[in-house]
């Protein structure tokens, strides 16, 4: 599946982070959609084997390597019709062990594509997330709140920042160099393929429920969250980056069905007929000191629904029981 850059001679769209759990369902989208596609993916949090599928399928081609090493990004770039940037350094273990490493990601490797994106004035769309509302205690986001940063003492808030620098890099390169831009902010996409290496709270209870082990839930458990069904935000992710009218905007991507962690874990012992328990385990034993967790994580997503006549529906048992397969 690897191909030389020389060999890839159609317009094609690309992807990069394309071989991780979001974008394998959106490399399979474009594909059945007729396109071209090729992902750039070093397959650090990436797999290969997400994209098994669709390994023998002629309109897909892959390139191995971060966007910063990629020789050939300016050609991939140059003949891309759009390009969909979703390769990033995610979730809270991950943000937490290798704070270096997660900021370094996030900014640089955007910074790279913009520009060359910015060359050809090729349309991106950039991946952005949940955690730039900060330590707002809004029952819900959207998309023009101000947004309350914690102190940088705390790791968590660099990956926040990291990810919000890349929202105003974004929108400087359309500004300044007409680069047709949009901007998601994603909200706990969920759904198979997700792994839970990187503290991914749903795949990670599913897998202790089908074990039979104890399903960890940090702290009082009563943080709520909403899921979205991956293929969901895949739609909204094509749909956006079709739309004129979405170019210099920012939108939330998420379901708006509130759920406490604790009845998570719950509702995943019940709808896998676990005999698991719950343990609730304190913030000071699962992370470093100076942890910070939100209480809710919501978001108005009527900018969605006016910009694309699409809002994430599948409800949350449905989302348990397709991710648990």
């Amino acid at each position: 599946m690897n191909h030389p850059p020389s060999s890839i001679l159609h317009p094609h769209v690309l992807v990069t982070g394309g071989a991780g759990f979001i974008g394998s369902h959106l490399v399979e989208r474009l594909l059945a959609d007729g396109k071209h596609v090729v992902v750039l993916d070093d397959l650090s949090t990436g797999n290969r084997q997400n994209l098994r599928t669709q390994e023998s399928n002629p309109r897909l081609k892959v390139v191995e390597g971060k966007v910063s090493n990629c020789k050939a990004l300016p050609e991939l770039v140059r003949k891309a019709e759009s390009i969909f940037h979703l390769a990033a350094a995610v979730g809270v273990d991950l943000v937490v062990k290798s704070p270096i490493h997660v900021l370094e990601t996030n900014l640089h490797e955007t910074e790279v594509l913009l520009k060359a994106a910015a060359a050809h004035r090729v349309p991106i769309l950039i991946a952005s997330t949940s955690e730039v509302y900060g330590k707002s205690e809004k029952p819900a986001f959207s998309e023009d709140d101000d947004l309350l940063i914690g102190p940088p003492q705390h790791s968590r808030w660099g990956y926040a920042c990291s990810k919000l620098m890349d929202e105003f890099l974004s929108l400087a390169y359309a500004r300044e160099r007409e680069l047709p831009v949009v901007i998601v902010r994603l909200f706990n996409t969920v759904g198979p393929r997700q792994t839970g290496r990187y503290g991914m709270v749903l795949p990670r209870f599913i897998a202790s429920a089908k074990a039979g082990e104890p399903l960890r839930v940090f702290g009082d458990g009563k943080q709520s969250r909403c899921f979205c069904y991956v293929l969901d935000t895949v739609e909204a992710l094509v749909r956006l980056q079709n739309s004129a009218a979405a170019r210099g905007n920012i939108f939330n991507i998420g379901g708006t069905e509130e759920v406490a962690i604790l009845e998570l874990a719950q509702r995943v012992i019940e709808t896998l007929g676990s005999k698991s328990k719950i343990d609730l385990i304190p913030y000071s034993e699962a992370y470093a000191p100076g942890f910070d967790d939100m209480r809710r994580r919501k978001p108005v997503v009527e900018k969605l629904a006016t910009a694309t006549g699409f809002r994430p529906q599948t409800s949350l048992s449905e989302i348990i029981r397709r991710t648990a397969g």
